[in-house]
Order: structure tokens, then C-alpha cells, then sequence
């Protein structure tokens, strides 16, 4: 995939993880574009606004496409490697590409779809890592909650 396109694409990403993170919530979105690079459909991470631990990003953007005939040659595209909840919807649904802006903050289950067939493109982005490291400084909690992991104990 040209990463000039990989990028413009992220934005759109970038733009929903802003704006959870405006709205108190986790710095994570996603969008879903067609083969014919056509958006799909786009949403971030509501796990902590709507009280609903299914409400990843990565979600969110799927059901905001609505129901497609096929999801062949559609390319998923996400702020954080996705986890492996979201990595299963990708499987599931056979969507052909991620693009992922960063991997450091969490390595999700990207590796274990590229030995599935998927395309994964790992950009290594600068904002979207910031936003991420922003976030899990300022609450750590949240953050462990988010990815299933208990938070490192609090000096007393």
C-alpha cells in the first residue's frame, strides 16, 4: 500500500481518537475504507462515555459501515495495533489490510494476522504514539482497564 495514502487514511483515525480523548475517553480511532477507497465508516474507542467494554474503535468503525456484502480488499485502519478482540473481527469478517499508526504503547494482534494473510502496515506514527503515552501517563487505570491488565501498584 503507497504510505502517502496510508497516512491520509490515518487521519481520519487520528481525528476520531482527538475526539474521544476530548469527550474523557481512550485516544483510539479507526476507520474502515473499501476497496475503492471509499470511507466506509469511521469511530473511536467509547468504552469509558457509553460504560460498554465492547465499544473499541476498531468496532465502532465496522458497525458504522453497516452491513457489506463482502469486506474483500476493505482495509481497516486504526491509531493502536488492534487487540485481539478487534484483531478477531478483522479475521472474522476477512478484512484484507491494516493500517495501524502505532505498535509501541501495545503490540495487539497484528503479527498473529499477518500470519493469516493479513496486510498489515505499521506506519509509526509520532502523533498518534504521542497521544497514546500522553494518555497512559495521565491515567494509568483507565489504560489497564482498556487492555484487560492490572494496573502496576501505587506506591502507598
Amino acid at each position: 500500500m503507497d504510505q502517502a495514502q496510508a497516512r491520509a487514511w490515518l487521519a481520519t483515525a487520528v481525528a476520531e481518537a482527538r475526539a474521544g480523548l476530548a469527550e474523557g475517553g481512550v485516544p483510539i480511532g479507526a476507520a474502515l475504507y473499501g476497496a475503492d477507497g471509499t470511507l466506509l465508516g469511521r469511530g473511536r474507542n467509547r468504552r469509558v462515555q457509553d460504560g460498554d467494554p465492547s465499544a473499541h474503535a476498531e468496532t465502532a468503525a465496522f458497525r458504522a459501515a453497516g452491513r457489506q456484502r463482502s469486506y474483500r480488499g476493505t482495509t481497516m485502519v486504526t491509531t493502536l495495533s488492534p487487540c485481539w478482540y478487534c484483531s478477531g473481527l478483522v479475521r472474522q469478517f476477512g478484512i484484507a489490510r491494516v493500517v495501524i499508526g502505532e505498535a509501541a504503547t501495545f503490540r495487539g494482534g497484528h503479527d498473529w494476522l499477518a500470519e493469516h494473510g493479513v496486510e498489515i502496515v505499521l506506519l509509526d506514527d509520532p502523533e498518534c504514539l504521542a497521544l497514546m503515552r500522553g494518555f497512559v501517563r495521565e491515567h494509568p487505570d483507565v489504560w489497564h482497564e482498556d487492555i484487560g491488565a492490572e494496573p502496576p501498584e501505587r506506591p502507598a
